[in-house]
């Protein structure tokens, strides 16, 4: 962002963030130097902003002697002092706090395979900033304003502080109804298809949820030798880990291919979401199966054994995010996720970062999110009504 707008929108009383939040659409048609240039200057302020309020992270930052006027220019952000993602965990994880327990104004939780909850708190500024960014996502990605919301996971109502469904509940906001489909740790596949007869030449119907819960109704299907056919208006929206509980690696290309066969949507509508609790970002597939990263938000793809380093464009490294939305806690997040930046031109025309995710680091304490819980309790279940016709 040029140094003299970023100032008049100062003067001006606006937030400079706030305004780039509606502007995801024309943020994806800038070239990418001018793209670059933005994210720059508001993850800067927002090193400036973490640094001046949080204690532990500024004794963090002056234990590696960063300072943030030593962030000159873009190459410089690797320099930026991470927070790894297990500190969410930690009992005391309130210390990651840059501003008042009293200025809390959600919690979000996510559980993978240890159990241990990962809390991420979001002030209100916090919360304006991922409400704008995810629905600007979704409107970029999907243009959805009507049709109907069929969910494969449970309601918010039953899970409030499950960050997964929280975040794909945003969608039936654009839509003109919906319907959650897992009941008190029940899924009743039969019922699935019921509603999309029910629905069907009245709303396109989306079906939306974590892959293991369609992939799951996509087997009760092939069991029975059903094919439905989604108009072409529908998506197939996924949101959540590609590994079970168990360890089994659900592979997209297979999973595309049965949708295809079995939901009868074309490839490109079958779209798949990288999302994290503990950041605001969002990866969503564009129509080539490209992952775009949130505009403002910058992906630093780092090499495991020397984490201030980054690897080239296009080789496998582990994830670190900036994120310049969150105000509550630093934004700047070291994962365990192993990922590729993909090189060259996106086929959709949008510049920015597209990202590949390849796996959970293999030390990782834990694999999954909450929906890896979700997936054993029902596979729990399943295993106790022998008539279940959903078979592996």
């Amino acid at each position: 962002m040029d140094t003299d707008l970023h100032s008049h929108i100062r003067q001006s009383g606006l937030d400079p963030l706030k305004v780039l939040l509606g502007s995801v659409s024309e943020l994806f048609q800038l070239d990418d130097n001018t793209l670059e240039n933005i994210k720059f200057y508001v993850i800067k302020e927002a090193f400036y902003r973490h640094y001046n309020n949080n204690d532990f992270y500024r004794n963090s930052c002056k234990e590696k002697n960063i300072h943030p006027d030593d962030i000159k220019q873009l190459s410089d952000l690797v320099r930026i002092p991470l927070v790894p993602i297990e500190l969410y965990k930690a009992n005391d994880s309130h210390k990651l706090l840059s501003v008042s327990l009293n200025d809390v104004e959600l919690e979000m939780r996510s559980t993978g395979t240890s159990g241990i909850p990962s809390v991420s708190r979001r002030c209100s500024d916090t919360v304006d900033h991922a409400v704008f960014s995810i629905y600007a996502m979704y409107r970029e990605f999907f243009s959805i304003s009507k049709g109907a919301g069929l969910y494969l996971c449970p309601s918010t109502e039953e899970i409030p502080e499950m960050g997964m469904i929280k975040a794909l509940n945003m969608l039936a906001g654009l839509l003109d109804t919906h319907r959650f489909m897992v009941e008190r740790e029940q899924f009743v596949p039969e019922e699935v298809v019921d509603q999309i007869h029910a629905w069907e030449n009245r709303f396109s119907t989306h079906i939306i949820g974590p892959p293991f819960l369609i992939n799951r109704f996509i087997r009760y299907l092939k069991a029975r030798n059903i094919k439905l056919s989604l108009d072409k208006s529908a998506y197939v929206i996924t949101l959540g880990g590609w590994k079970r509980f168990s360890g089994e690696m659900l592979s997209r290309e297979e999973f595309n291919r049965e949708c295809v066969e079995f939901l009868g949507v074309k490839e490109h509508q079958i779209r798949d979401i990288y999302a994290l609790v503990e950041s605001n970002v969002m990866a969503i597939d564009d129509e080539f199966g490209e992952k775009h990263v949130t505009p403002y938000i910058h992906f630093s793809v780092r090499d495991p054994e020397h984490l201030d380093q980054e690897v080239p464009e296009g080789e496998v490294g582990q994830l670190a995010i900036l994120d310049p939305l969150a105000k509550s806690t630093p934004g700047f997040m070291l994962t365990e996720d192993m990922v590729r930046l993909l090189p060259g031109k996106s086929r959709s025309g949008r510049s920015g970062q597209r990202v590949q995710y390849v796996m959970r680091k293999p030390e990782a304490k834990e694999f999954g999110c909450c929906a890896v819980n979700l997936d054993k309790k029902l596979e729990e279940v399943e295993a106790d009504e022998p008539n279940c016709p959903v078979v592996s």
